[in-house]
């Protein structure tokens, strides 16, 4: 099982995981700049995701400012998987990466996935049904204190209706919803957790590896919340990652009608 970031890139440029990504090629490659305001909030959420399909598959990763320009994609389609798994750029390799697994074990063909049908409707009844879902990994009880890194505040809510103490981290976000002061030093609310909550975007942005290795020194349960990266994600479970919700691309914001996620236990820290 692969222990990183890096681990994982290798086995898959070395053919561990199946076909050699030379032989895969990036039929079409998107970016994506997406806001978010969800009813009665006073949050505006920025996103900006990469996304490449290969074959049957959709790899996308999260990630900050500029690290990835539009013109990126003008290039890339027509591309091999293992060219791309070598680019210099961590959201590219993890863009990937994801599509790679995405495409040789699909979400929906995993015998290990426990689908999870979120209802058609408003953008706030998929989030809260989404978020629900993710909460549902848990195993919390009455004053558990879960780190999130990376904020979503119907999350936040699950968490806390379920007998948790978010713990909340974001880079972006200073307070939740409801006031509750964000930190943005994720080694503060690690050293408190009793569990911990990362989002997928923590794969691009290099903060995963270091997640990873606290929660396998400290036996925590480690639950990924993953829209970008989620097949990447899938490949830790057993070696690190405890839980995951998969939702892979199109991802419930762009949707109204009924879309599937896809839940991951382990049962260990």
């Amino acid at each position: 099982m692969p222990h990183s970031l890096p681990d994982l890139q290798h086995a898959v440029l070395d053919g561990d995981f199946g076909p050699p990504p030379h032989e895969m090629t990036v039929t079409s490659a998107f970016w994506l700049h997406h806001t978010t305001r969800l009813a009665g909030s006073p949050v505006t959420y920025r996103n900006r995701y990469l996304l490449m399909r290969s074959g049957d598959a959709f790899g996308a990763c999260s990630f900050e400012g500029e690290e990835v320009t539009a013109d990126f994609c003008a290039e890339a389609s027509g591309q091999t998987l293992d060219t791309l798994l070598r680019h210099d750029t961590p959201a590219v390799r993890v863009a990937a990466l994801d599509a790679y697994l995405g495409r040789v074990r699909p979400h929906r063909a995993d015998p290990h996935a426990e689908p999870v049908l979120l209802p058609a409707g408003a953008p706030e009844e998929r989030a809260r049904a989404r978020d629900a879902a993710v909460a549902g990994l848990l195993d919390l009880v009455p004053g558990t204190k879960v780190a999130l890194i990376g904020v979503v505040n119907p999350l936040v809510a699950a968490i806390r209706e379920r007998g948790g103490v978010p713990l909340p981290c974001d880079f972006h976000l200073r307070t939740t919803q409801w006031g509750d002061p964000v930190t943005d030093d994720m080694t503060e609310v690690l050293a408190q957790a009793d569990a911990v909550v990362a989002t997928g975007m923590t794969l691009g942005n290099g903060s995963f590896d270091t997640i990873l290795e606290h929660c396998r020194k400290r036996a925590l349960p480690l639950t990924v919340y993953a829209q970008t990266g989620s097949a990447v994600a899938r490949a830790f479970l057993g070696s690190g990652v405890t839980g995951l919700s998969a939702e892979p691309f199109p991802f419930s914001q762009f949707s109204a009608d009924a879309t599937a996620l896809y839940r991951y236990r382990t049962g260990r820290a």
